[in-house]
């Protein structure tokens, strides 16, 4: 406790973005060279036989139905970072095949939160949709090498038919429909002919697989929705699984990292981009897929869905919210960029899922404020504080150093009065044995500052809270 506390002015947080992120920079200043991890192997020894030329390019591909949360900010760390090490771009492309959701807000803010962490993509901006009409013709070229077919189950239909984890699918009784009548109905359903759920195409894979995403997965739906960019043009939409893995190999991605979530959905990555690049379609070599496990902290909920919940059902003030576990809350509840990277490097990259207590990142943002923050102090809880034997009207003048390593960051003022405010915590009418604190007749020898006194103390005196 301290009996000069004064409320001094409150920081606003900074909206600035963070300086932008060097490698090389990043190495010098570290006392340790980053730490040695799976990915980071990968591409050494694709770099080293020359697998993609030299080249390094990765991606960030957030869908822009929301805010981004402490997840994202590890991804961007990883994707932006190993591109960066390794003199490549990444590319910032958003997933945007859900018109009902997705919004230009969203969109804004996300590019906002890349830069805050440091990051820049320059040019490479894309989006999903910039691929729209290339989908739709690989999605023909499927048909017509009979790779691809239209059902019209019902969704309860397909869903029977899928199969369990133990038991293997069953065909779709359209799953035999020509060539003719597929590029029929498919271009019909372009047409805007059916109604939502009428119809869907799938590809013509395994129903026996045993990795369930190879069953005849859907890659097209019927959705009459105007979507942000492409307006009414389209009334289908490509699904993530198809459209994610064309839209890397159109942008020659070369490392396409993701979460684990996605593991049992490479198969179909590699599915889907092999048969086009053996039927000329597109050129080798092809992006691989690489998946890390997402950060799992204790007590978060990182969840976009639920995260969305939230802020919909107006149990928070909105996804800045200090309480949100999102950048732009991270930001306005003043934690830094720099902490951030610190963290993603302290954690380090995993193949297994594990939690991670949120201590490590409090101690990360902990680090880097306390080198570089100037300190402040507040009451939160105050209560008046009345030395009786202090002259009224005088005051004294202490100082208190802006930053206790950092002499040259100068001192501030604090003045010391007959009247000051102290945390209520500070404060017991009854207090127990070995309470140090004040208290009824409590004498105070000399003034409680954490501070250089200006001039002598004028006696000492005794302290009650004011009525």
């Amino acid at each position: 406790m301290s009996a000069a506390v004064q409320k001094e002015q409150v920081l606003q947080p900074t909206t600035e973005a963070a300086p932008k992120w060097d490698a090389s920079t990043a190495r010098a200043s570290n006392s340790a060279a980053p730490a040695s991890n799976f990915l980071r192997a990968i591409i050494a020894e694709d770099n080293r036989t020359g697998k993609y030329g030299g080249r390094v390019v990765t991606r960030f591909p957030p869908e822009p139905n929301g805010y981004l949360h402490y997840g994202h900010a590890k991804s961007i760390i990883l994707n932006f970072g190993l591109a960066a090490e390794n003199g490549g771009d990444c590319h910032l492309r958003y997933d945007d095949t859900n018109p009902v959701k997705e919004d230009v807000e969203f969109e804004d803010a996300i590019a906002d939160s890349v830069r805050w962490l440091g990051f820049d993509w320059g040019k490479l901006r894309y989006h999903a949709s910039d691929y729209y009409d290339r989908l739709y013709e690989f999605a023909e070229w499927f048909i017509g090498k009979g790779l691809a077919y239209v059902d019209s189950s019902t969704p309860e239909e397909m869903r029977a038919l899928r199969g369990t984890l133990t038991e293997a699918g069953s065909a779709s009784t359209y799953r035999n429909r020509s060539v003719a009548e597929n590029l029929d109905l498919f271009r019909r359903m372009k047409a805007g002919e059916f109604p939502d759920g009428a119809h869907v195409l799938r590809l013509k894979i395994d129903m026996a697989s045993p990795n369930i995403n190879m069953r005849d997965p859907t890659i097209y739906r019927i959705r009459h929705a105007s979507h942000h960019r492409t307006g009414d043009k389209w009334c289908i939409y490509p699904l993530y699984d198809y459209t994610h893995c064309i839209s890397d190999a159109l942008e020659r991605i070369t490392h396409s990292i993701c979460t684990l979530e996605f593991q049992d959905h490479r198969p179909l990555y590699d599915w889907v981009l092999a048969h086009l690049a053996d039927g000329g379609q597109l050129e080798r070599p092809l992006p691989q897929q690489f998946e890390f496990a997402r950060l799992n902290l204790t007590y978060v909920m990182l969840s976009k869905r639920k995260l969305i919940a939230l802020v919909d059902e107006g149990h928070v003030d909105g996804w800045d919210d200090p309480r949100m576990p999102t950048l732009v809350g991270a930001r306005r509840r003043g934690f830094t960029p720099e902490g951030f990277r610190t963290f993603a490097e302290r954690i380090g990259v995993s193949k297994a899922d594990s939690w991670i207590d949120m201590s490590v990142l409090e101690d990360c943002m902990r680090d880097d404020l306390n080198a570089r923050a100037p300190r402040r102090i507040a009451v939160l809880d105050p209560i008046r504080l009345v030395i009786d034997n202090y002259p009224e009207g005088q005051s004294e003048t202490c100082f208190a150093p802006n930053h206790p390593q950092r002499p040259d960051w100068d001192k501030r003022a604090l003045p010391f009065t007959r009247e000051l405010w102290i945390e209520r915590d500070d404060y017991q009418e009854d207090p127990p044995k070995g309470y140090f604190r004040l208290a009824p007749g409590a004498e105070v020898r000399e003034p409680l500052v954490v501070a250089e006194r200006a001039e002598s103390a004028a006696g000492s005196g005794r302290g009650r809270p004011a009525p």
